[in-house]
Parts: C-alpha cells; structure tokens; sequence
C-alpha cells in the first residue's frame, strides 16, 4: 500500500470517527456545553488535545456586536480528545463523550496510521530534541538491514512502543553513522 493509499485510508478512516461521534453530538449539543464529562474524567490521566474554538475565539477577539451574533448561527464547540489507561494493555480515547477501548493490537494500528499521516504533513516536527520530550528507548533493537539499488542502505529497527520503524541511509551517512557509533 503506497502512501496516497494510506492517507486515504486513515482519512475514510477519520471520516467515520467523525460522523460517529461529532455528527450525533452536534444534533444534542446542551448551551453549557460538555462540562460534565469533563468533570468525570481523572485529571491526573487524561490528556487534552485541543482547545476547543469557542474558547480560542473568546480569548483573541473582542466580542462582535449583538446583530452580527443573531444573524450567524453559533458553531458548535469542537470535540476534545482524552485519553486513558485504565489497565496495562488497554487504552481508551474518549472523543466528544464517546469512549472507545484501544488493545495492545489496535493500539499499534492507530500508530502505524498517524506515523504515516504525520510524515506528509508541515510543519515537519523539530530538527534537534525538544526540551522536556518524554520517550521510551528500546535497548538493542531487532535489526534488518537490506542494500537499495542506488547505493543507499534501508535499516529497519524495532521500537517496543513504535513498531518497525525503517530508515534509508546514503551511502555518506552510513559513513557518519559508523563514525558517530564507534567514536569515544
């Protein structure tokens, strides 16, 4: 599967979720918004995503005045994301009040998925490491190395939490790998 397929895979993908959760939601939307499920969910695990507009457009604009308020329908707030371990090998994401359970096997699916995603968007993520990044680093990977016809070497390494994750290296960069692991 090339990467336009997967793309359009986890965009059919999103589409679902979205008309899953957001649409059914949308017809039922109470005016205080979703502060009760907000007020169910662990602080200490869950994890916001996003803000929701409404909140972003308070805090940047000033309030329009009351005629242009009537004549436009108020957008409905958007979904939040959170997410939680409540065992060792389960995760749950809840997305607009809808909850679903994520097994070790869905888990590295959904990763899979946005890994590929992510690597077609901008901005590209940061080139040095980011202060305060949390990781989890595999101690001697798996390894399988394979030699491309145009010179460039393909390693592939398995991450305990990403997955196989391949790497294409010019024949240059082999070269500094090589003197970067082996320098003391």
């Amino acid at each position: 599967m090339n990467l336009h397929e997967q793309l359009g895979a986890l965009e059919a993908g999103v589409d679902q979720l979205i008309q899953a959760v957001v649409a059914p939601q949308a017809q039922n939307i109470p005016e205080t918004g979703n502060e009760s499920t907000a007020q169910e969910a662990p602080a200490d695990k869950s994890v916001p995503a996003a803000e929701t507009a409404a909140e972003q457009a308070q805090t940047a604009e000033p309030q329009a005045g009351a005629a242009e308020e009537a004549a436009a329908p108020a957008a409905p707030p958007l979904p939040t994301l959170e997410i939680n371990r409540p065992a060792q090998n389960e995760i749950t994401m809840t997305i607009g009040g809808q909850t679903v359970a994520l097994r070790p096997e869905q888990v590295g699916k959904l990763i899979e998925e946005l890994s590929n995603a992510r690597a077609s968007m901008t901005p590209e993520p940061p080139p040095g490491i980011p202060p305060g990044w949390r990781f989890v680093s595999t101690k001697n990977p798996v390894m399988a190395v394979q030699k491309q016809s145009n010179g460039d070497r393909l390693l592939v390494m398995r991450h305990t939490g990403h997955g196989w994750v391949p790497f294409t290296f010019s024949p240059d960069m082999v070269i500094q790998l090589y003197m970067m692991l082996t320098n003391k």
